[in-house]
């Protein structure tokens, strides 16, 4: 059944990372063409990461009543119409209805993230974070490809009275379709009602399963707390850095294709190696791994921040700061359902998307503001800043907990 299960997940995770992907690439850049103002370029990112928070705790309290599929289901079916409402904002150049589309458009990467925990779901404890980053590499194929149809994507439309920024848009609303019909017909027997139905009678309980009490379970538990703060800060700071890149390759001369291949490269480094940062993290512990992440964001903000109009270093920047996310966010879902009840883990993980996404929403928004006002190297050594908590977090719950 975890054989069956993996395999959905993976055929849904490449196809949800296309979509994705395709759309992101180009998503600062659209932005600042309809509002007409680079300040606002940021908040592109903002609406799709506000998107995948409103939608959070909704989702794990569909999921809690009816199981992953209904969730994931949904939430591909929402990045669907996002998609449309995004490219009909383009074409009339509304920019307010641009950012209702994005929101809409992260409904899709609310999917991607919950995937790796119905992953988790009837994986053994020793093989927890194996599972998940082998749905996290999954996403690999479709989001390194991504970016690089963007291009071939705008041409597409051409013809059609479409700006050529809105045609990956066009082409993710095709692909979150197939995503949703992929998820619903094949997720059967539903993981998490099946590992639900496994655990022990106490457990069943709908107290047990509530939102408070997934809250409940985070506030009690300090390697939860950890959990929850390291998957936040990596995706915040990820997201900060990734978003404003585009724009500022594009301020050095970088067309639409160089722009793409970096953003692959950023993307390869998110999702291609997690399965050896789930060996990691499964052998030599969940702190040991976060405190990777910790390094390798920090290297990556150093290397930005320095790059100026150098192109390769630029390349070299984003990947190691995917790979520190993808270090992040495995140990850090892995020591989350590690460190919960399984009853609450739903409530937890939602609670979990709830805080990433809102923080990096709040990064999003001030990455461009900053970028504006300061610089793109000011923005790399904020995002740097933000590491220093984590780091502390990490040592002192190793001082005082089990690795």
């Amino acid at each position: 059944m975890q054989r069956r299960t993996q395999r959905v997940l993976v055929a849904s995770q490449i196809l949800g990372g296309l979509g994705t992907a395709t759309g992101i690439a180009l998503a600062a850049v659209l932005a600042k063409k309809v509002s007409g103002d680079e300040a606002l370029s940021g908040l592109a990112s903002t609406a799709s990461v506000a998107g995948t928070a409103v939608l959070s705790v909704p989702l794990a309290a569909l999921m809690n009543a009816r199981g992953r599929r209904a969730g994931l289901v949904l939430a591909y079916l929402i990045g669907t119409v996002g998609a449309v409402v995004t490219v009909v904002a383009a074409v009339i150049g509304t920019f307010p209805l641009l950012l209702i589309g994005l929101m809409g458009f992260g409904a899709a990467s609310s999917a991607n993230l919950q995937a790796r925990y119905a992953a988790a779901d009837l994986a053994e404890p020793d093989r927890r974070a194996r599972a998940i980053s082998t749905v996290v590499w999954a996403t690999t194929i479709g989001a390194v490809l991504g970016p690089n149809i963007a291009a071939p994507a705008g041409r597409s439309v051409s013809g059609l009275g479409i700006p050529a920024e809105a045609g990956p848009f066009v082409w993710a609303a095709g692909v979150f379709l197939i995503s949703a019909v992929v998820v619903h017909v094949l997720l059967r027997p539903d993981p998490l009602l099946t590992a639900r139905a496994l655990a022990p009678a106490e457990e069943q309980s709908p107290a047990a399963r509530s939102i408070r009490a997934g809250f409940a379970a985070v506030s009690a538990s300090p390697r939860a707390r950890l959990a929850l703060v390291t998957v936040a800060v990596s995706h915040t700071a990820m997201v900060s850095v990734m978003s404003m890149t585009p724009v500022d390759l594009e301020h050095h001369g970088a067309g639409i294709e160089l722009i793409g291949l970096v953003i692959s490269g950023h993307i390869a480094g998110m999702y291609a190696f997690s399965p050896v940062m789930g060996r990691l993290a499964d052998k030599f512990g969940r702190l040991t791994v976060i405190g990777l992440a910790v390094g390798l964001l920090a290297c990556a903000a150093l290397l930005a921040g320095t790059a100026g109009g150098s192109h390769g270093q630029s390349a070299v920047a984003l990947f190691l700061l995917g790979l520190g996310w993808s270090a992040g966010l495995v140990a850090g879902s892995a020591l989350l359902t590690d460190s919960v009840p399984q009853a609450a883990r739903a409530a937890a993980q939602g609670l979990s998307d709830l805080t990433t996404s809102l923080s990096a929403g709040i990064g999003g928004a001030a990455a461009g503001i900053v970028v504006a006002t300061a610089s793109y190297a000011w923005l790399n050594l904020a995002a740097a800043c933000l590491l220093l908590p984590l780091g502390a977090l990490a040592l002192f719950t190793r001082k005082t907990q089990h690795p």
